[in-house]
């Protein structure tokens, strides 16, 4: 199954870093949040990303096209007619497409141009500026189990997002971008959507895929909610940047499971 993850937007909320990168190459330790989110992805056996570009594509493609030299150590030997050797190699499982979507698209464009790279078949996709530990296992047997097109995972931050609203079958009765602040569930992302999925969408630049098509699906009856009650955290600002850093340099982050043997 692909791993869609949306990587095109401006990123003004964070402008200060934003200017000179796409947000998701925004560095949360040593490495990219991007990064960080396909590294999870990829502790769950899920290894072909396919990435939504707009803002800045070329930053991305140019991490990816030098990525041993990023996560490797190299020397450069120029009295041996300009050799290079890497040590330690540190490579990868990964397939990653990385597809210019536009500049100005909005997210439900973004979605429907890489259709063509999904071969009609479910999918996973998910921001590239948030990170979790939610389970995707149990998230893509919750998926399968309802049989329905979408599946959104449902989280708490408290305001400032926009809320959903829940049954106890946990059918998403309403979706409703940023209409209020009561703190109730909200679109975390790390979503799992079926091919039908793009029925809901089409090429306009300006379709947003968190109002018409997010809302349409709910109303027909096809988007679920998988509630998460653990971490979740986006870097929209430089006060989320830093509380993600402080994470990372302790040794706590929630979200780095990668070294953990557990099998899940």
């Amino acid at each position: 199954m692909k791993v869609v993850i949306l990587a095109g937007g401006f990123g003004t909320r964070i402008s200060e870093e934003s200017h000179l990168k796409p947000k998701p190459m925004i560095e949360i330790g040593d490495a990219p949040i991007l990064w960080h989110i396909m590294k999870y992805y990829s502790y769950y056996g899920f290894n072909d990303f396919i990435v939504c570009c707009g803002y800045k594509g070329y930053v991305i493609k140019e991490y990816f096209a030098d990525y041993y030299l990023h996560r490797s150590d190299v020397t450069f030997d120029f009295s041996q007619n300009n050799e290079m050797t890497i040590h330690s190699n540190v490579a990868e499982p990964w397939r990653v497409t990385v597809v210019d979507t536009g500049l100005k698209a909005q997210t439900g464009a973004r979605i429907k141009r890489i259709q063509k790279y999904i071969n009609d078949e479910a999918f996973m996709m998910t921001y590239g500026d948030g990170v979790s530990d939610v389970n995707i296992n149990e998230l893509l047997e919750f998926h399968k189990s309802h049989g329905k097109i979408a599946t959104m995972t449902a989280i708490q931050p408290g305001g400032r997002f926009g809320v959903l609203d829940i049954d106890e079958h946990q059918s998403v009765q309403k979706f409703s971008e940023k209409a209020k602040e009561d703190g109730g569930w909200i679109n975390g992302g790390f979503m799992i959507l079926e091919p039908q999925a793009f029925d809901y969408l089409d090429d306009s630049e300006d379709l947003i895929f968190e109002r018409k098509p997010l809302e349409k699906l709910a109303m027909d009856g096809n988007l679920l909610a998988y509630k998460h009650k653990g971490f979740w955290q986006c870097l929209d600002t430089l006060r989320d940047k830093g509380r993600l850093e402080y994470l990372w340099n302790s040794g706590d982050a929630p979200w780095k499971i990668w070294e953990d043997k557990k099998v899940l």
